[in-house]
């Protein structure tokens, strides 16, 4: 596929970045230089020309100052500010005009009068640079990992699209069911918000397998938005935001087929199908499917390496741009997954295989779809109102064979009490029911130097969980099971919220957001968010962040992993939602290093939690205790960031970075550092790239510092000692690599991942008892099975 550059007409390029981008480059009325004004009309006719694009032109000297643009209204008219630098050129634009170049006074307010001759358009303008992972136009500290970046490694699914990224961590939850989570600022992928297509999508219960539920090759790009965002998409993100952007009917190849094969028995296939029916209406389809059925026990510690797994997975949209400022996409989406995982020799046959042998099974039924529709105004092209609905109907089943004990007592023969270990098994049902309704208006004030986005929305949700622990106790009334395995709760959640950016001509950039929203449940809650960026030099740019976030937890569902194990969970009856504010900033260099183009980019965030919904696996190592943030405790994640980009030889590219960590929470007060978190982490990757990109190696290697670690087994309780220090994992480094061969329309790869076959001893503890007291899968830090390797091809038709 061609970048989008290369299939519009020069010319149209600044009309769309106005029209796209409004709050992006525009310029901002300055008080000290007069702006131009004028009219813009057809040559010979006198007839007002609207939706002219105007811009300065800068000498070489000058070629990174901002770009300035206004555009004239429905009488013809327009203002232009001027840049603070001397520009004295404006190039003047119009689709089916032949474009023309103005001398302009450099002083005074000259008023002027532009005649523009109908011609021919101009011919096509391929770009082939590549733009740089950390842009310098938003206000937000922003990482872009392209659609070539995802091709650096077999990303079969959302899961495996950050491996040669610094900012985000992938970790497995368990030794059991494959679950893998993101974490961001230190912080688990529950506290920043998953959006796609800037839509929230693929939150509450379906977080434990989430980013197995959107595959790789469905991916144009991902943005990776530290700190809260914007509150136009909502009020969950505490620690960022990661939005990821399908591919465009319109835009994307006809065809892609994806197919893919590792050395552990498991496969994937993605068929990709677009078509353009007519000038205004395209379609897009996704399929895909993977599947593993070999049984991998490579530690031979008796468990499955991976689970069984079976996916089908498809969606479909539809796009219709009328040419006249109305924009209309429509998709659904549909899933289904099963797994099976635990003890080589376990078989879901029944209820009684799950006290026979340990196993665990898990299955996902989900439906959704969307409709949005904008209208931009043709004459004010930064001037737009759109509507955004979604649907979601998520509905799992599962079930992890679990083992009690209980005390035994015989008076009568006169023995000692002792404990007697139960099998039995535990279940975790749930459906969610979600519906949301944004209206947006965005315009100007004035100029495009003040820009206002200001809308309603609407949530609702419906949660309906069950988890049967297979145990009861003598004091148990039904009424006491059923309020402690089930949970239900509907939100209703009307909100509005306001947004406005102002850019200065030179260096400046402020977003102040505001949301209020009406919690049917915990009443009105104020979300307020600033983003500032400051050009210091040309090639310098300075960010800084600060906003709250808000989000009622989900239990159970955030904390799935530690089904895995024989903890009781334990979950008070009085959970309050979760609040934090994040503030920080970044500095972002750019500058040549042996005459190519590279990034510097240093940056620091600290989360703070008013209250937080914590899982205290410290305190009582034989329970997962949930609970709010003790009255007078502390729960924060500190992150700092340094990452190098440089381009020594033409075709290769070099990624570094180190990132330390400080996340602590308070457990039974005592300040202790939340488990399976790494205190510092290096990243290095290699990625070369020869002429007409022919050939494609990559190599990459993450390294992980020590981490805490919270064993079941533990021998003792933290509070005993104000001093207690908690067992941590040792350091470890994963190298993986990939090569890719690249002909006209196919491409071939083949890599490995975890090429020295380092591999985490006894992940499961307890393994040779798993329905003992000391049985835990979910204390994972490491990788379970070793030595990946892999192949695949690409076909492509564009």
């Amino acid at each position: 596929m061609r970048p989008i550059s290369g299939i519009i007409p020069h010319f149209l390029i600044p009309a769309l970045l106005t029209a796209l981008l409004p709050a992006g480059r525009a310029a901002a009325q300055s008080s000290a230089i007069a702006p131009v004004r004028g009219e813009v009309t057809e040559a010979g006719k006198a007839t007002p020309l609207p939706g002219a694009v105007l811009r300065w032109l800068y000498d070489a000297a000058d070629a990174g100052a901002p770009v300035i643009t206004a555009t004239s209204d429905a009488a013809g008219r327009f203002v232009l500010v001027r840049p603070a630098r001397a520009a004295s050129r404006l190039v003047v634009q119009a689709l089916g005009y032949r474009p023309d170049t103005l001398a302009v006074p450099v002083s005074g307010a000259p008023y002027l009068r532009v005649a523009l001759r109908a011609g021919a358009e101009l011919g096509e303008v391929v770009v082939t640079d590549r733009a740089p992972a950390y842009s310098s136009l938003t206000p937000a500290n922003v990482q872009m990992i392209s659609s070539r970046d995802l091709t650096k490694s077999a990303c079969c699914n959302l899961a495996e699209s950050f491996e040669t990224n610094a900012s985000v961590e992938v970790t497995t939850s368990d030794a059991v069911s494959g679950a893998k989570q993101i974490q961001l600022l230190g912080l688990d992928g529950s506290y920043s918000l998953l959006t796609v297509d800037n839509q929230p999508a693929l939150r509450g219960l379906a977080a434990p397998y989430r980013l197995g539920y959107l595959a790789g090759p469905w991916i144009e790009n991902i943005e990776i938005i530290k700190g809260t965002g914007s509150v136009v998409n909502g009020y969950e993100a505490i620690s960022g935001q990661v939005n990821v952007k399908l591919k465009e009917p319109e835009k994307t190849d006809q065809l892609l087929l994806n197919a893919y094969a590792n050395d552990l028995g498991k496969f994937d296939v993605n068929l990709n199908a677009s078509a353009r029916i007519n000038p205004k209406w395209s379609t897009l389809l996704l399929l895909h499917t993977d599947h593993l059925g070999n049984r991998v026990d490579r530690n031979k510690d008796g468990f499955l390496d991976l689970p069984l797994a079976t996916q089908f997975n498809a969606f479909n949209k539809w796009k219709y741009i009328s040419g006249h400022g109305i924009v209309s996409e429509v998709g659904v989406g549909a899933l289904r997954e099963t797994r099976q995982g635990g003890q080589l020799d376990f078989r879901d046959t029944g209820d009684a295989a799950f006290t026979q042998s340990y196993g665990t099974t898990q299955a996902t039924t989900r439906y959704t779809g969307y409709a949005k529709t904008s209208y931009t105004w043709p004459a004010r092209p930064f001037q737009s109102l759109g509507l955004l609905l979604t649907g979601t109907d998520h509905d799992f089943t599962s079930r992890y064979s679990y083992g009690y004990q209980t005390l035994h007592t015989d008076h009568d023969a006169g023995l000692p009490a002792y404990f007697v270990t139960n099998r039995t098994s535990r279940a975790y049902n749930g459906t969610q029911r979600t519906g949301n309704a944004t209206l947006l208006f965005q315009s100007a004030l004035g100029n495009t130097a003040h820009v206002y986005r200001t809308g309603l929305s609407f949530l609702y949700d419906k949660y309906d969980e069950r988890l049967t622990a297979g145990r009861s106790y003598l004091t148990d009334t039904p009424a006491d099971v059923e309020a402690r395995e089930h949970r239900t709760r509907r939100e209703l959640v009307p909100g509005a919220f306001a947004e406005y950016t102002y850019q200065n001509s030179r260096n400046l950039t402020v977003v102040a957001g505001l949301r209020a929203d009406r919690h049917n449940l915990y009443g009105w809650q104020l979300t307020p968010r600033l983003n500032l960026k400051y050009d210091v030099l040309k090639n310098t740019v300075l960010r800084a962040a600060a906003g709250s976030g808000f989000r009622v937890a989900n239990p159970i569902a955030d904390n799935a992993a530690m089904l895995a194990s024989a903890r009781e969970f334990v979950i008070t009856s009085n959970l309050r939602p979760e609040k934090a504010w994040n503030v920080g900033g970044s500095a972002t260099q750019y500058f040549t290093a042996l005459g190519h183009p590279a990034t510097f980019i240093l940056d620091y965030y600290h989360t703070e939690f008013a209250n937080q919904v914590v899982a205290d696996m410290y305190t009582a190592p034989s329970l997962i205790i949930i609970d709010n943030l003790q009255p007078g405790g502390r729960s924060f994640a500190r992150s700092l960031q340094a990452e190098l980009q440089v381009e020594p030889l033409k075709g290769l590219q070099v990624k570094g970075a180190y990132k330390y960590l400080d996340v602590r929470t308070t457990y039974d007060n005592q300040l202790l550092p939340k488990p399976l978190t790494p205190a510092h982490r290096a990243f290095l990757n290699l990625g070369y790239a020869s002429a007409f990109d022919k050939w494609r190696a990559d190599f990459t290697v993450q390294w992980f510092g020590q981490r805490a670690l919270a064993h079941i087994s533990s021998p003792h309780a933290h509070g005993t000692s104000q001093d207690y220090l908690p067992e941590t994992a040792p350091r470890y480094a994963l190298l993986n690599t990939q090569l890719t061969r690249a002909f006209k329309r196919l491409e071939v790869y083949a890599g490995v991942e975890n090429l020295t076959n380092y591999r985490q001893p006894n992940p499961i503890e307890g393994a040779a008892n798993p329905f003992g007291p000391a049985f835990d899968a979910a204390m994972v830090w490491g990788p379970v099975y070793g030595r990946l390797t892999y192949a695949g091809l690409r076909y492509r038709i564009e």
